[in-house]
């Protein structure tokens, strides 16, 4: 267990970044039971609108379809209750019922069995599991999530990021798919969360940031299962025009870093929202989506939300090398720097408190 004060705390044991075993145990006691972003509406707009995905691809791999009826997403799992067909392979509509193809088993937009060839003869039949199996659906702004078996409520996860940054028009902003990118990284997942709930290296790996932050006021504030670190701009860089509502006004805000645990990133800048996404696939190989959502194109390359990529990749040096560096036989754990270090002390004692969670 990682110990509740920082002041005496240790970080996560080296082993964890590549223990094959714990990294198994992290899938389903963290990922399986959390709730993950699987689209935005503008996918799903229209009713009937079906949009397919699997789950964690690389590791839980479950198949899924979002369906749109009247407006209500639904989440029902994409595999037929006959012989276990995959249902929907593509991004439809649905014009009447999903049909397997393999056998001619037929279901209703809301997952309820319709209709199967030759049932003559079965009994107890049909009954409630052949119907598709439904998972819960939450919607913030214009964002879907869905989970597994979600043990967070949804409104603690979001609800600071409410607080904090909702007069913002968020649910307009438009996503942009020449800004956004998809990474691999050598690193396990939790290294690649690592590094990015501190500001403690930013002078140290990124220069052009440091240039536009001021270190000395860069702020990390805890929540119950998300944080926040808070880019304070140097002299006059481009900067947010806060309402007077906002709890920031009179404060020369660059950048918001949301952290949503387990592996969200809301990035909100002034030109919009760079979202990260980041996805497990093995102890030491990563997967990090950057979705951007354009508010004010007049923005874009300015400030601290200006050349992401070039940030990334310096970012994924680093934490590389210290995948190799926690593999070594002589790292055992480190501490945490009480004023720099708070958000990846919560996302230890999180994952802790997860991993130790009994069945």
């Amino acid at each position: 267990m990682i110990n509740q004060d920082i002041t005496i705390a240790s970080t996560l044991k080296g082993e964890f970044y590549s223990c094959k075993n714990t990294f198994s145990i992290n899938i389903e006691k963290i990922f399986a039971n959390s709730w993950q972003l699987i689209t935005d509406y503008e996918n799903i707009n229209n009713n009937k609108d079906a949009f397919p995905f699997f789950l964690l691809e690389d590791t839980i791999s479950e198949p899924l379809v979002l369906i749109n009826n009247d407006g209500n997403i639904h989440c029902y799992s994409s595999v037929c209750t006959h012989r276990g067909n995959i249902l929907i392979h593509n991004k439809c509509n649905v014009k009447k019922n999903i049909m397997c193809c393999y056998h001619g088993k037929q279901f209703d937009s809301y997952g309820k069995f319709k209709f199967m060839p030759k049932t003559k003869g079965m009994k107890n039949f049909p009954s409630k599991r052949d119907d598709l199996y439904e998972l819960t659906v939450k919607r913030w702004k214009q964002f879907i999530f869905t989970s597994i078996t979600p043990t967070i409520s949804f409104e603690d996860l979001f609800v600071d990021v409410e607080n904090r940054v909702g007069w913002m028009p968020i649910e307009t902003f438009k996503y942009n798919k020449e800004l956004s990118k998809e990474y691999i990284v050598n690193a396990n997942w939790a290294l690649y969360c690592d590094n990015y709930l501190e500001g403690f290296h930013i002078p140290f790996i990124h220069n052009d940031l440091n240039n536009v932050l001021s270190f000395e006021n860069y702020q990390t504030e805890i929540f119950k299962y998300s944080n926040l670190q808070v880019g304070i701009a140097d002299s006059n860089e481009i900067c947010f025009d806060l309402p007077k509502k906002s709890q920031d006004y009179g404060k020369k805000i660059a950048a918001y870093y949301f952290w949503l645990f387990p592996n969200l990133m809301l990035n909100f800048y002034p030109w919009g929202l760079s979202i990260n996404i980041v996805t497990p696939i093995s102890t030491k190989k990563t997967k990090v989506e950057f979705k951007s959502y354009v508010w004010d194109e007049s923005k874009l390359n300015n400030g601290a939300g200006a050349d992401l990529d070039k940030v990334e990749k310096e970012d994924e040096e680093v934490v590389e090398n210290v995948q190799k560096g926690v593999s070594s036989r002589f790292y055992k754990c480190g501490r945490f720097s009480p004023s720099m270090e708070k958000g990846v002390h919560h996302f230890h004692t999180l994952i802790s408190e997860f991993i130790n969670k009994k069945a």
